[in-house]
């Protein structure tokens, strides 16, 4: 979100997938905005075998990257569009085999300097049994406050 404009008059479901469209990375990975709202988001990547590592599980990458824009995009609904990640730390618990991937952040606290958020990263099989493969927590900043003087 960092790329859409400070003062944007709604964040919705559409701006946001918008925002994400905006990041090379995120159309590389075919990354999709699938809730926004209400101090959450989630995101869905369709597994495919250019996301795989050497085992054939998705690479752990591609987990870290849906962990840190899924926070930045939950924390968006608290601070709005102009945020910055200032760091995560993500455990990933199993190899994620299946179909889709599906990270789903919420907003844990939020004040006028930060959002801290967590993430849970579930894989959904052909069957559509889900299996929890990683959890992320993080905090965000706005680009504009004085926490975030260093990104400029």
């Amino acid at each position: 979100m960092a790329g859409a404009e400070q003062g944007s008059a709604v964040l919705d479901l559409a701006a946001a997938q918008k925002g994400l469209d905006a990041q090379p990375f995120s159309r590389l990975v075919r990354a999709r905005i699938t809730e926004f709202g209400d101090g959450g988001a989630t995101l869905e990547i369709e597994i495919r075998e250019e996301l795989l590592q050497q085992n054939g599980f998705l690479h752990g990458g591609v987990l870290s990257y849906a962990a840190d824009n899924t926070l930045t995009f939950a924390a968006a609904t608290a601070l709005g569009p102009g945020i910055v990640t200032g760091g995560f730390s993500i455990q990933y618990l199993r190899p994620a085999y299946g179909r889709t991937l599906r990270a789903r952040a919420e907003v844990v606290q939020a004040g006028r300097r930060q959002a801290v958020c967590r993430c849970d990263l579930t894989v959904i099989g052909a069957d559509g049994a889900q299996s929890l493969c990683a959890v992320a927590q993080g905090t965000v900043l706005p680009l504009n406050g004085p926490s975030a003087e260093g990104t400029r």
